[in-house]
This record gives structure tokens, C-alpha cells and sequence, in this order.
């Protein structure tokens, strides 16, 4: 990192990121990241693409027959030992289904082959097949990227402020300097339920998306705000977080979904819900486990910042996210997403087959502000899960930021890791004489 005085000549002050390290705004331009990149790495294959797809969906349907023909009692009868087959079943499943759902995820960013049309019909297939709204998550997706790490816009696990966070747990603003640690059972039961919940949750509710609808241009987010029952969703056309000429792609998303389901009604009722819970339904609840794991990792971290509206730009946004490791299963199962996700929000409509020459590429210019934890590999990346739930709880300014500096915000905690939140005093109301 640079010394203090190069930061302190910013004119930012002193920022200091969650460990202690001391922060330096990024000063490259995206031209930079652009022209770092080599020409080749731009370049889409439709039949590529497609031979991934193929190859996602074959593992699938391998998958699913070469259980069902042999994890059967007839050919193990112990039903402890066939019980745990078909839980590895739904792992495995879980990957597979992953790895497709990344493939629709290159679909909507249009790296997925130079064809528009081929992009969104592959994606609308694939995705509705996930029981995911493939239009309505590519334009509320598009937002994130275009606003990444904006505490206004962001579209995606947006974090709490302080304020916001005194306000959840019951206590007020200076308070929480003083508070004792959060029970690990606290952390185990909100990180079962993201995991758990995160994506409907999301879907439905915009639950860590921004609450700033109010803004919204063509005037839909008027008296709107996240919660149940609200509109604010992925499948309301008239939802703030669209426009209206957007209704349309919204309401084929829906038909996608509605196809899928009356499928899966069909299904449940020929072979019996218990079946398909193991087929279809556990699966499911795995990739909306991976994508929620995969999206809180990348946007959280105690190096990252985040910036109010004064202090974002979008350079700023793209480099507050960090690529982690995950092995094998991340860089062939899941198609490189967690290992390249920084180069993704710079330039996404570079396939996931250029991703890491790309990456080492713009790693020349990024420099220090490149952001990487592959510590552990694997089993780190797992481990991140729960040391971000106990490290990044909230987020605030360093202490000693100055002007346009104190909108560059940092995660905090009540545990005791890393540095400490800053200490408030109490401010106390005013007392009003009555007149007589």
C-alpha cells in the first residue's frame, strides 16, 4: 500500500479498511482496464456456449439416470447407505444445476455468444427452468453492475449502515461500540437463514437490495419501500425496480416461470412430491445455497469499501469486489464465476473461457487495489461464509476521513475483530421551556 501521507494527499484523510490497512482510492481510468485486455479475450462462440449448456445439461440427465437405475433397494438394500447416495445426489445435482444457471448468467450479459436473440432464449430456457425470472433478474442484475458498491443504487447485498443496523437489533447509534459479542448461534441462525431464504427472498421482497425508490425516474417508486406485500419484486411489471418498457419482458419471465411450474405440478403428481423432492426440489434449494454464497463473497469482505452518492464512481464501484478459490468445482462445475468476478464487473461481456487470461491482464493496472483472497482454497472459501457474517455486520466511515473521504465506508462489527467502531457520544434531546 502507499504510505500515509500519500493518502492523507488525496484530500480524503485517512481511510483505513476493516483490518487496519490503509486504504487508497482507485485512480485508473476504464480505458485502462479495456485496453489492458487482449483483443482475443473479447471474442464470443455461440457454439461454445452451447457446448457448455449441452454439457451441463448431459451431466444432469447422467446424473439423474444413472441413480434412479442404480440407488434402488434391489440394489442396496440398507436404507442408511441409500439415504446417503441420494443426499450426494442432490450435491451433485446442486453443482450441476449451478454451473447451468452460470451459463444464463453469461446469457444475459450477452457473453455468451454474439447473438442477442440466441443469448436471451438460451438464458429465458435454461434460467425459467431454475424457476429464475430471466428477464427480470438480467435487468435488475444490469442495475448492480452499473452501481456497484453504491449505497444508493446497488442492487445486491447492499450492507447495512450503522444507524440502520442500531435500528434491527434494538439499540441506539452510539450503543453499539459498547455492545458484547454476538452469540455464535446469533450468526449460525441469520447465515442458515441467507442461505436459506436469500434468493426468494430477494425475488420477492428486494431483501439487501436499495430502498431508495422514491428516486426511481419514471415515478413507480412513489411511497414504495422492500418488505412483503409492497410490488417492490422481480415479478410485478409495475415494480419500481423496472420501467415501463420493460413490462413486456417482465411478463414473458413470468410465462417461463408459469411453464415450469405447471411442469413441476405435473411431475409431483405422476411421481409422487417425495420423489420429486429428491429430483427436483433439494437441488433447487442448493443452487439458490451456491448463488447466495457466490454473490455475499463477492461483495463482502473487510478489505472492500463502499461510497455514499458523492464519493462513487464507477471505477470505484467495480474494484469493491475480491475473486476468491474454489477449486475444481469453482473453475470447471462453475464456469470461473468466483475466480474472475472482479474483471466480470469491469468488462462482462467477456466469456467465461478468456476470463483468467483476462483477469492476469488487467492485474497490471488495477495494482494494489486488486482484491483476492484464495487463502485455503476450497475449504477457505467456505470458511469466508462464516467469518464475513462475524467480521461485516455494518458499515461506517474511518474515523479520521475528511471531506469527500468520509463517504468511503468500511465494515464493522460488534465481535471485536479488526478495527473497533467508532465511539459516539450520546446525544441527548434539547429540553423546550414552555412559555407562559
Amino acid at each position: 500500500m502507499s504510505s500515509l501521507d500519500d493518502v492523507k494527499d488525496q484530500g480524503y484523510g485517512e481511510l483505513v479498511d476493516t483490518y487496519g490497512n490503509k486504504f487508497q482510492i482507485p485512480d485508473y481510468t476504464v480505458n485502462d482496464i479495456r485496453n489492458a485486455i487482449p483483443k482475443h479475450c473479447y471474442e464470443r462462440s455461440g457454439v461454445r456456449g452451447l457446448a457448455y449448456v449441452a454439457r451441463d445439461i448431459a451431466s444432469l440427465a447422467i446424473t439423474f439416470y444413472l441413480f434412479n437405475r442404480f440407488v434402488t433397494p434391489e440394489n442396496i438394500p440398507s436404507t442408511p447407505v441409500r439415504s446417503a447416495l441420494w443426499f450426494l445426489y442432490t450435491v451433485v445435482q446442486g453443482l450441476f444445476g449451478t454451473g447451468l444457471w452460470v451459463l444464463s448468467h453469461e446469457c444475459g450479459h450477452q457473453s455468451f455468444s454474439e447473438s442477442k436473440i440466441l443469448n436471451d432464449t438460451t438464458g429465458w430456457i435454461c434460467h425459467s427452468a431454475l424457476l429464475v425470472p430471466y428477464f427480470s433478474w438480467k435487468i435488475s442484475h444490469g442495475k448492480h453492475h452499473k452501481a456497484t458498491g453504491h449505497m444508493e443504487r446497488d442492487m445486491v447485498f447492499v450492507p447495512k449502515t450503522r444507524e440502520v443496523y442500531a435500528t434491527r437489533i434494538g439499540k441506539m447509534v452510539h450503543e453499539l461500540d459498547e455492545l458484547t459479542e454476538e452469540t455464535p448461534i446469533a450468526t449460525l441462525i441469520h447465515s442458515v437463514a441467507q442461505q436459506l431464504l436469500g434468493w426468494p427472498m430477494y425475488l420477492f421482497f428486494n431483501v439487501t437490495g436499495h430502498n431508495y425508490h422514491e428516486r426511481q425516474a419514471e415515478g413507480r417508486g412513489k411511497g414504495k419501500v422492500n418488505g412483503y406485500l409492497t410490488g417492490v419484486n422481480h415479478f410485478n411489471p409495475a415494480s419500481p425496480l423496472y420501467e415501463a418498457k420493460d413490462a413486456k419482458l417482465i411478463l414473458l419471465s413470468d410465462v417461463g416461470l408459469a411453464i415450469v411450474i405447471s411442469v413441476l405440478v405435473m411431475l409431483c403428481k405422476t411421481y409422487g412430491f417425495s420423489n420429486m423432492a429428491v429430483w427436483y426440489f433439494a437441488p433447487y434449494l442448493w443452487v439458490n445455497h451456491w448463488l447466495v454464497a457466490i454473490t455475499f463473497l463477492q461483495h463482502t469482505h473487510p478489505t472492500l469499501p463502499h461510497y455514499t452518492a458523492g464519493s462513487w464512481n464507477y471505477v470505484r464501484g467495480a474494484a469493491a469486489t475480491i475473486d476468491r478459490e474454489f477449486g475444481f468445482i469453482g473453475r470447471q462445475l462453475l464456469h470461473g464465476i468466483i475466480e474472475t468476478h472482479v474483471l466480470h464487473h469491469y468488462v462482462s461481456t467477456i466469456p467465461f473461457y478468456h476470463a483468467d487470461e483476462a483477469t492476469e491482464a488487467i492485474k497490471k493496472v488495477m495494482g494494489k487495489h486488486y482484491r483476492a483472497d484464495v487463502e485455503g482454497g476450497s475449504l477457505g472459501f467456505l470458511q469466508s461464509l462464516w467469518s464475513s457474517a462475524r467480521w461485516c455486520q455494518w458499515v461506517e466511515p474511518s474515523p479520521k476521513a475528511v471531506g469527500e473521504g468520509k463517504g468511503v465506508l468500511f465494515f464493522k462489527n460488534r465481535n471485536g475483530l479488526g478495527v473497533p467502531p467508532m465511539h459516539l457520544k450520546e446525544v441527548k434531546p434539547k429540553s423546550r421551556r414552555t412559555r407562559r
